[in-house]
């Protein structure tokens, strides 16, 4: 396996001013590793799910002044786009590592989803209790597992603009964010407790 993690440098890519010099060096530093890491978790989720997933990996192509201030690949089973299907992801902020299933605005049956998640509460709340939730994936605040209320989820149901994301968050300082082996172990092993979910969801598409 090539991938040897992320270091240092790449979480510095976010300090550095300016749209196309930020984005170059998220071309160079980072969208590397997410292909070498995203192949092996696309394959390892195909399998798994037994059904063809895409990897994408974010292009940031709207922005035109503000440089972005985190990037991410998504893996999902639509070929052409991962916004309105729910999805996996990993990325970086400037101080941490994401791991998601993520279901942002753009859902179109994002109702359906919600409310299939309030009926399947308890079981997620048995995910590990390392598990944080995020319902903006463009801000890195999270929320802890045990202080998810109903009433979160009722809000990702009601609110156009609500997102539920659920998975892991780790700080760049973590020892298993600059072991390849072991972070890809991590986020296999996220995946594999969100996988129920990611099914419950699609189901409801």
């Amino acid at each position: 396996m090539d991938f040897n993690g992320f270091k240092q440098t790449d979480f510095d890519t976010f300090h550095i001013d300016g749209l196309e010099a930020r984005m170059e060096a998220i071309q160079t530093r980072i969208q590397p590793k997410f292909r070498e890491l995203g192949e092996i978790l696309k394959d390892n989720l195909s399998m798994k799910l037994g059904n063809e997933m895409y990897l994408h990996i974010a292009k940031h192509a709207r922005r035109t002044v503000n440089p972005p201030k985190d990037t991410w690949l998504a893996i999902c089973d639509n070929k052409r786009g991962y916004k309105k299907h729910p999805h996996f992801q990993v990325g970086l902020f400037d101080d941490r590592v994401f791991i998601w299933l993520a279901h942002v605005y753009e859902l179109p049956n994002k109702q359906k989803i919600a409310q299939s998640f309030i009926n399947n509460f308890e079981a997620i709340k048995k995910l590990p209790s390392d598990f944080v939730i995020s319902i903006d994936h463009m801000e890195k605040n999270s929320i802890a597992l045990d202080e998810l209320e109903k009433s979160l989820l009722e809000r990702f149901r009601d609110v156009k603009k609500a997102e539920f994301l659920i998975g892991r968050n780790l700080k760049m300082d973590d020892e298993r964010v600059q072991d390849g082996q072991q972070l890809l172990d991590t986020i296999i092993s996220t995946y594999d407790e969100l996988i129920p979910f990611y099914q419950l969801a699609v189901k409801e598409r």
